[in-house]
């Protein structure tokens, strides 16, 4: 084949010089205008003419079609004759193929371009593409018969192109005005972020002002203290001052009164009149009162012989009230000798039943010694458990079999957790809880327990802080998001799930599975919670020398006047818990604030614990009350009737306490309620007696008030 001569003798691109771009010729996008791109043309088409002229059908190579020509043997039998000596003669040609000596030239002739573009540094992405065109121009002016394609093909490029540069110039006025939003977000946040730090600052003056201003109100509070305990003492003795000038001014009267008497014999004793008056007279005075005497004396002695046997009216009287207490008192011990003779039988009929109970069961333990297992020997734990002796001894302390088997079993449970590398994600089921829901497998975090205790505080804290519109579940995994950011957060959440779910024995754990999962509504821990921070603020007021100090006696008034519906025995109970002990004096002195702490994995001391139990211990109590107000045997109930029952067992229920309680048990707004005597509504929301008990006992429910005693019928 024929190849065109080499065209570097008469065109050579490295030999002239680069056509420079004036800015006149460039639009603000760096694209050409209608005059450069005129002027573009006419030196194209001189290039052109420095170009040698081909003739396709006569010069143009079919390279590199004519190698599979060659190569490509016909389609006949291996094992032909004809196959065979084909296949030697290709073997025998020599495949010596180069390009063709045009594409040479214009691979030549776009490198160089490119080369020269590449020398300068300020060339536009529309200077790159100029010898990429001057190529296609080339190959539309030599090939002739396929011209209008390649023409129509460069128009359309050209007309796309020109559309995209009017797009980039409509779009930079956005890009600046982005720009200057931008820079006006960045000073408007600076801005919004100087005012706060100066209302954090004077917040921080105001604190510390007003902390100033309490430390001075103790200080009053205290010298005033003072100040009253000197005033009693000189009251004291002021009262005792007048009480002895009484009794002197008394004293002072009596002798003046005796006095005044004796002065008053002695005027009368010395009185001329008496010695003045007739004998005679004074004789007869003699003898009537003689006979007077003699009268009376016989009188006297006749009143003792018929009356010296009688009893005075006041002795007798006496008498008779004294014989009127006995005899109800006897009757009162009568009645209580029939009633301890009827609990007598009672109690030996019980006693009876007892034996006959304790011989079976005896009977049956008997049976379970030879038919059971031994129990178990706790003591082969110390070796298996992580921290010896020392630590399964406290793990164990106070727990009954079953309590230990949920130990050993966290400890299990710990050790499996801690070699789980991930967890497989439970998918996208209904019944999956919103923050698990997840297909794949997440990664196993690995925290501590105290880590994961710290955690579940700081998302108590924050719940508390702010108004509680969205559901727990949703804040937990808002949370994790915020913490840890969202692609850890499935992670954090399938970890704290595994942990909360295994440690049950770990009290803030337990709590906070209860209420992800929906078994105790959050009203129950905020209200647990604010019952022992409205403790610690009762018991700080009653330090007045904010020592931390408290007499068992004030902690005693405080338990009864923060937990009035508690009987004594509870309050018992709870002073034990404190450390309070029967044998020491109710003036001693405990420190208060110990009750209220926790250790390092949350756990609260004893006096917290009990109240928390004493809580639930009570609300299953008025749950019993209203299941029997309600009736065992029946098994469904309506809003109204719920309303009675807990009317009934609990007359202190407020209006809105109650709609409170009958709109959790049917799961309705209150303003939805049906009105009394609206049975066609009632009707409609009848629901299972075990369904309303279930949501009652999820939610913050307790006695207002106690229980009035039907009065006996007379």
């Amino acid at each position: 084949m024929a190849y065109p001569k080499p065209w570097c003798s008469s065109y050579s691109p490295l030999s002239r010089a680069q056509p420079q771009r004036t800015p006149s010729e460039m639009d603000q996008n760096g694209s050409f205008t209608q005059e450069a791109k005129s002027i573009l043309k006419c030196k194209l088409s001189q290039k052109r003419k420095t170009l040698p002229q081909f003739s396709i059908g006569s010069h143009l190579s079919p390279w590199p079609m004519h190698i599979y020509g060659r190569t490509i043997l016909p389609n006949r039998k291996p094992c032909s004759v004809d196959y065979q000596k084909l296949a030697s003669a290709q073997k025998e040609e020599p495949l010596n193929m180069t390009k063709p000596r045009y594409l040479e030239q214009l691979e030549n002739h776009l490198r160089k371009e490119l080369l020269l573009l590449d020398l300068c540094s300020d060339s536009t992405q529309e200077l790159r593409l100029q010898p990429y065109r001057e190529i296609f121009e080339f190959f539309i002016e030599d090939f002739k018969t396929y011209k209008p394609l390649l023409s129509s093909i460069k128009n359309a490029y050209e007309v796309t192109l020109a559309y995209q540069r009017e797009t980039i110039r409509a779009l930079e006025p956005l890009r600046a005005r982005l720009v200057t939003v931008k820079e006006d977000c960045n000073e408007k946040l600076l801005a919004m972020r100087a005012v706060e730090r100066h209302e954090v600052s004077v917040l921080k003056n105001e604190k510390m002002h007003l902390l100033k201003l309490i430390d001075k109100k103790n200080e009053e509070k205290v010298s005033l203290q003072s100040e009253v305990a000197k005033l009693r003492k000189n009251l004291a003795e002021e009262y005792l001052h007048y009480l002895t000038e009484r009794d002197a001014r008394k004293i002072l009267l009596a002798d003046l009164n005796e006095l005044r008497y004796q002065r008053e014999d002695m005027s009368l004793a010395q009185s001329p009149g008496i010695w003045g008056e007739d004998p005679v007279k004074l004789t007869l005075a003699l003898k009537m009162t003689r006979q007077d005497l003699t009268r009376t004396q016989m009188e006297l002695n006749t009143m003792k012989a018929n009356f010296g046997d009688v009893v005075p009216r006041r002795d007798f009287e006496m008498q008779e009230k004294t014989n009127k207490d006995l005899q109800e008192q006897l009757e009162s011990l009568q009645a209580d000798y029939d009633e301890v003779c009827k609990e007598h039988e009672i109690l030996l009929q019980l006693h009876m039943s007892t034996l006959k109970e304790r011989d079976q069961f005896h009977a049956e333990l008997q049976d379970i010694q030879q038919t059971s297992t031994p129990r178990p020997d706790w003591t082969k734990c110390e070796g298996v458990v992580a921290g010896g002796t020392d630590r399964w001894k406290m793990l164990a302390a106070g727990k009954n079999s079953d309590q230990l088997v949920d130990v050993l079993l966290e400890e299990i449970g710990e050790g499996l957790l801690r070699e789980k590398a991930y967890f497989p994600g439970l998918g996208y089921g209904e019944a999956i809880p919103a923050f698990l829901r997840f297909d794949g497998i997440v990664e196993n975090k690995k925290p501590t327990k105290m880590e994961v205790v710290n955690l579940l505080q700081d998302v108590w804290k924050e719940r508390l802080a702010e108004e509680q519109k969205e559901k727990f579940a949703d804040f937990f995994f808002n949370f994790l998001e915020r913490r840890f950011g969202p692609s850890e957060a499935m992670a954090w959440a399938y970890t704290i799930f595994e942990n909360i779910k295994l440690f049950r024995s770990n009290e803030v754990m337990s709590q906070f599975y209860a209420v992800l999962m929906g078994k105790m509504k959050e009203s129950v821990y905020i209200y647990q919670k604010e019952t022992i921070a409205q403790l610690q603020r009762e018991m700080a007021s009653a330090d007045s020398q904010n020592e931390g100090l408290l007499s068992m006696e004030n902690f005693s008034s405080i338990l009864r006047s923060t937990f009035p519906l508690k009987k004594e025995e509870q309050i018992q109970e709870l002073m034990e818990a404190g450390g309070w002990n029967p044998n020491c004096s109710n003036a001693d002195l405990f420190k208060y604030q110990a009750l209220f702490k926790e250790d390092e994995e949350g756990q609260s001391e004893p006096f917290v614990q009990k109240v928390w139990e004493q809580y639930v211990d009570e609300k299953e109590t008025y749950l019993q009350e209203l299941k029997q107000e309600l009736g065992p045997e029946i098994l469904e109930v309506t809003p109204g009737r719920l309303r009675e029952a807990l009317g009934t067992i609990d007359p202190s229920l407020d209006a809105q306490t109650l709609s409170t309680y009958v709109s959790q048990a049917f799961q309705v707004p209150v303003t939805e309620l049906p009105m009394e005597g609206d049975n066609e509504n009632e009707q409609g929301l009848k629901t299972q007696l075990e369904t309303v008990m279930s949501r009652l006992w999820v939610s913050d429910i307790r006695r207002a008030g106690p229980r009035t005693e039907p009065e006996p019928a007379i």
